[in-house]
């Protein structure tokens, strides 16, 4: 954990933060500025600042990390009608946090 990084101090429940999903590898919460209707963050517990940071001994959090988006999607009704799973990487790739995190986005309309 890194004592200035916002996702750590929400990990470790210093910023409050409801969690849709917690385990002892991530948790989930909606993002605070949500580009969606859905729109969720799916997170390490462990720091690691972006996918650039990730080693092979991290292969497990990060399938764990997908097999729970899709398990969200699921639980809020977007796993039919479709969603996207977004890394934001680096500055120039629109990166804010630098804390590895999934983006879960989706339940815009059918037209």
């Amino acid at each position: 954990m890194t004592e200035d990084c916002l996702f750590c101090k929400i990990v470790k429940g210093e910023i409050p933060s409801e969690f849709l999903y917690e385990d002892d590898m991530c948790v989930v919460f909606r993002d605070i500025n949500p580009h969606a209707p859905v729109h969720l963050l799916i997170v390490p517990r462990q720091h690691i600042r972006s996918i650039n940071d990730l080693t092979e001994a991290d292969a497990e959090i990060v399938a764990k990390m997908h097999m729970v988006a899709r398990d969200m999607a699921k639980k809020e009704g977007v796993d039919t009608s479709g969603y996207k799973l977004l890394f934001n990487v680096e500055k120039g790739g629109g990166q804010v946090i630098f804390h590895l995190h999934l983006h879960l986005l989706g339940g815009w309309e059918e037209k």
